[in-house]
């Protein structure tokens, strides 16, 4: 049995780039442990992240559209799976470690909030030292896992997945990968959902992005990913043109629909919805349930309060609320 590793992890060093991240030259985990017979550790960390309790939370999770209606809207989840097919479509390009890359894009949304930004921000506002999401999804897969035991991820998974968003570069391309695809998804399927929603036409997108990207989500992201495969060797990035373009198309979602008062006209409630919750479960962290309590005592009730509110789904903190705040009618 333990020959099917070895032959993955021999591929491996045969097929992929010299900028690749093998999977044998891995840093380890946090708590060392027998490999798997059959499947590498990067394997296994997707594994762990798609059976966790976090990830079948997403599904009720908002991605940009608070609670929609709509069956065809985006959530956190199915935002996640356009992020990992992005990702492993470029790291296939580059010869790069689709494995690990795919770990990184399963797991790097982990410990968002619900009602997508809206809920970060509310958190951020309150909780002593902000709250990031891509901080929290390190916190999830490290600690709140597995009752306090955490997934025991590599550290190359850890490192993408804490570094997929502004800031520090994550150091395997494979993180980066999942970086540019999780902009280059969130970009053109918000697109997708605004237009659903009536918020612009595709008309409205203006003809300096469309003659450089294309006028369908699919040409965009055809173009993007491509443009990345053939520019990319030791870093990951775009054609100077496309980039140009690319930068310019989110500038133009920041303006029409994440700053847009008519699909974010909610977005208020919302941030004070999971504020009041803070600030009531912090007051009184006897009233969480019993891991969330085991939190406060090792790591005060501040970081336990906010532990349990940035891992509820949208459903769930509206039930949640509705029993603190809400009279119940009389029977």
């Amino acid at each position: 049995m333990d020959d099917i590793r070895e032959r993955i992890l021999q591929t491996e060093e045969m097929t992929l780039s010299n900028y690749a991240t093998l999977c044998k030259n891995t840093k380890g985990r946090m708590r060392e442990e027998e490999e798997c017979q059959m499947r590498t550790a990067y394997q296994r960390d997707r594994d762990r992240i798609i059976h966790s309790n976090a990830f079948r939370r997403l599904k009720h999770k908002t991605q940009v559209f608070l609670t929609p209606r709509g069956d065809h809207y985006r959530t956190r989840l199915t935002h996640t799976f356009e992020v990992s097919q992005i990702a492993r479509t470029i790291a296939s390009g580059l010869r790069l470690n689709e494995d690990l890359t795919e770990a990184i894009a399963l797991g790097h949304d982990l410990g968002h909030t619900p009602f997508g930004h809206a809920g970060e921000r509310a958190l951020d506002a309150v909780h002593p030292g902000g709250f990031k999401h891509y901080e929290q999804s390190l916190r999830v897969v490290d600690f709140l896992e597995k009752n306090g035991k955490g997934l025991n991820l590599t550290y190359e998974v850890r490192n993408g997945i804490v570094c997929h968003t502004t800031g520090t570069l994550a150091e395997t391309l494979e993180g980066r990968v999942v970086k540019v695809a999780d902009k280059i998804a969130y970009i053109n399927h918000d697109i997708d959902d605004a237009i659903r929603a009536g918020i612009f036409s595709p008309d409205d997108i203006p003809m300096s992005m469309i003659s450089v990207l294309g006028d369908t989500k699919s040409k965009r992201i055809s173009t993007l990913v491509m443009s990345i495969i053939l520019n990319s060797t030791d870093d990951i990035k775009m054609d100077e043109e496309i980039q140009e373009a690319f930068d310019e198309l989110h500038s133009y979602m920041f303006a029409n629909v994440y700053k847009n008062p008519v699909c974010k006209g909610e977005e208020g409630k919302a941030i004070n919805i999971l504020q009041r919750m803070y600030i009531f479960f912090k007051d009184n962290p006897e009233t969480m349930p019993p891991d969330y309590i085991k939190i406060c005592e090792k790591e005060g009730a501040n970081r336990a309060a906010c532990d349990y509110i940035a891992g509820m789904s949208d459903r769930y903190a509206l039930s949640v609320f509705h029993k603190l705040f809400i009279p119940e009618a009389w029977t």
